[in-house]
């Protein structure tokens, strides 16, 4: 403790010198476009800026941690620890994501900050600006004895202007279109901005540590700046001398698809410390849908029969696995039931084996309730003793903070048995944890379309792909077919679903997600067999993915290109029908042969759901535009193959 103090002491002695109040620091990323400047403000106010082609997009902020929700971070030096920023030119290749290759390339400086009063001690700023964004995080340096005080944080977004913006809204419809000035009170990250027509922008957070508060936002109305509440962003008393904070992220491009196709919330945590090659990312049939639907006479239910008919299902169509959900152990939110020797544990280890022999994996539901009142490391050991690839993992209980605690730990927890993990029901929002934590393929970072009839309309989803998705990847359960008029037979929420058969699927491509979950039973896939070519081609990891074009609320055109080199073309709607033309220029030196579903002429996602249109083959090159006739609500699906 001593040589800390020692430490400042000499850092306040060698800035002496330097009138901080006037140095102004700036970290340009690596094309010279987007700039972070900070310096000493009014009072010794730490403060920063951003800057977008010259133009601030974010004018002087105040940033930083103080042990009062009440007071501003003042410092009284800087000492920056480079002579000048680090340039970072390296690449990512993923285990699985939006593309096989991803350039990780960045300016980096780091600063040792001395706190205006000795109680504050030292504090460590690190920046990195990037082609597409700017991240800034602060490392406070305990200095004095433990006190079992919190460090609040002080950090604000003064915004230059009245720009238009959206927000995650948990499990309803997402805030927004709304302007800046007429937020008012707590608004959730992801925010996606709009500054201008070739101007958007994502504020998040990445790399939040597990005694971390998920970032929370507040704003009053007429004003531009939203401010992270303090209260919700404490910092526990740190047990080590330093606790690192989460970063503070600013995504940039000139385009909404540009945000959806960056990776700067996954390039700011940690790489992988273990072998994940286990991870198997694709498409996943699910039972909780199936319960009750009818074909030719059969009654589908959450059953060992019922279960075998999917699993062979799967297989046929090259799909990963099946995912068992809630009440396979006994009731979910009753105590006693244990989710090791439930009702159905047998079948479960018996549907195991099963899809083992057809080279089929199956995920096994956890409710919190278990999670909680039994051992949750001897439960997922023993998930992994009977040969279990996955758990979705439910309802879990608790403030922000001990969500986030507790996901990390089951997570991690995961990974050493070998399982991935799908989080439901008002999870801790995404920040690039899966490529620290691979196996954390998705999470229900929305309101999935099935559980939401109530709100979700096809606004809901060409909004929430600009939003909610810039987090990370979300599980959405699209790819429902019973679209016909009326009450399906389903056992759950069995109201009908604003959609059409051709929008359905394309939203399964467009959403990014580790794990593709399809809710219904094989008969309704087969009913429409260029719709099931289209699924069945849905084969990750990703070789790459392109936001062809879209507009937040409006819609979306999305390319991804399978680990067979097939590329794939989503796109979706709001209530509008429209017309979009699709250049293909995005395809390499050859000849192709495109296969082309859109809704027909008569579909309507209210009226008339389940009819669609397949073209004949076409042969397509890099110049070929493709026409693309979407009616309300509806969608198109292209399969390109070389």
């Amino acid at each position: 403790m001593r040589k800390l103090f020692l430490l400042a002491a000499f850092a306040v002695s060698f800035l002496c010198q330097i009138s901080a109040q006037s140095d102004v620091y700036e970290i340009k990323s690596p094309d010279k476009k987007i700039s972070f400047s900070f310096t000493r403000g009014v009072g010794s106010e730490l403060r920063y800026r951003i800057t977008v082609d010259g133009k601030a997009v974010v004018d002087w902020s105040r940033m930083g941690y103080t042990h009062s929700a009440d007071n501003v971070f003042d410092i009284s030096s800087v000492l920056p620890l480079q002579d000048k920023p680090s340039k970072v030119n390296e690449v990512w290749k993923p285990l699985w994501g939006k593309r096989s290759v991803v350039k990780n390339v960045y300016n980096s400086q780091s600063f040792q900050l001395a706190g205006a009063s000795v109680q504050t001690g030292l504090f460590h700023l690190d920046v990195r600006v990037y082609d597409d964004g700017v991240a800034f995080r602060m490392r406070p340096q305990r200095m004095t004895q433990n006190d079992g005080s919190n460090l609040y944080e002080h950090t604000e977004f003064n915004f230059a202007d009245d720009y238009t913006a959206w927000y995650y809204n948990g499990e309803r419809h997402n805030i927004g279109p709304e302007k800046l000035s007429d937020a008012n009170g707590e608004r959730l990250p992801v925010m996606t901005i709009k500054a201008a027509d070739d101007l958007y922008m994502a504020l998040h957070e990445a790399d939040l540590s597990a005694e971390g508060w998920p970032m929370r936002l507040r704003s009053e109305s007429g004003s531009t700046t939203m401010s992270i509440i303090p209260e919700k962003s404490v910092l526990p008393p740190a047990v080590d001398d330093e606790f690192t904070g989460a970063w503070r992220v600013l995504m940039i491009g000139k385009t909404p698809g540009d945000l959806v196709d960056s990776h700067l919330i996954e390039l700011l945590n940690p790489e992988p410390k273990e072998d994940f090659s286990w991870v198997k990312p694709g498409v996943y049939l699910w039972d909780w849908r199936i319960d009750g639907a009818v074909w030719d006479g059969y009654h589908y239910g959450m059953n060992y029969d019922s279960w075998t008919r999917m699993i062979d299902f799967a297989s046929e169509q090259g799909f990963q696995g099946l995912v068992l959900d809630a009440n396979w152990y006994g009731p979910e939110f009753e105590k006693d039931s244990d989710p090791t020797k439930g009702d159905k544990a047998r079948d479960v280890q018996r549907i195991i084996k099963y899809g083992k022999d057809k080279g089929v994996g199956v995920w096994l539901y956890l409710n919190d309730v278990a999670g909680t009142n039994y051992p949750i490391e001897e439960t997922l050991a023993q998930y992994e003793e009977w040969g279990a690839s996955g758990v979705k993992y439910g309802f879990m209980n608790g403030n922000p903070q001990e969500k986030n605690r507790k996901t990390q730990e089951i997570t991690a927890l995961c990974a050493k048995h070998h399982l991935m993990v799908d989080y439901h029901d008002y999870p801790v929002h995404p920040f690039g944890q899966m490529r620290t934590y691979p196996n954390a393929v998705t999470r229900e970072y929305c309101k999935a379309q099935l559980d939401g009839r109530q709100i979700f309309q096809p606004k809901t989803f060409v909004t929430s792909a600009f939003v909610n998705m810039v987090a990370g990847p979300i599980d959405q359960n699209n790819g429902f077919l019973e679209l016909h008029q009326g009450r399906t037979t389903r056992k759950d929420n069995n109201q009908e679903v604003p959609t059409t058969v051709t929008g359905e699927i394309a939203r399964t491509m467009i959403t990014w997600s580790g794990a593709t979950v399809i809710p219904d039973i094989p008969e309704y896939y087969k009913k429409y067999p260029s719709l099931l070519e289209f699924l069945s081609a849905e084969k990750q990891p990703w070789q790459e993915s392109i936001t062809l074009a879209g507009e937040i609320g409006e819609y979306i055109v999305m390319a991804r290109q399978n680990k067979d080199g097939d590329w794939l073309i989503g796109a979706a709607t709001n209530e509008d029908a429209r017309t979009l033309s699709v250049p293909l220029g995005f395809l390499g030196k050859g000849k192709f042969t495109a296969t082309v579903t859109t809704d027909a002429e008569d579909t309507h996602y209210r009226t008339n759901r389940e009819t669609l249109k397949t073209e004949a083959p076409q042969k397509v090159n890099k110049k070929t535009v493709l026409e693309l006739n979407i009616a309300p609500g509806g969608g198109a699906c292209v399969l390109i193959k070389k």
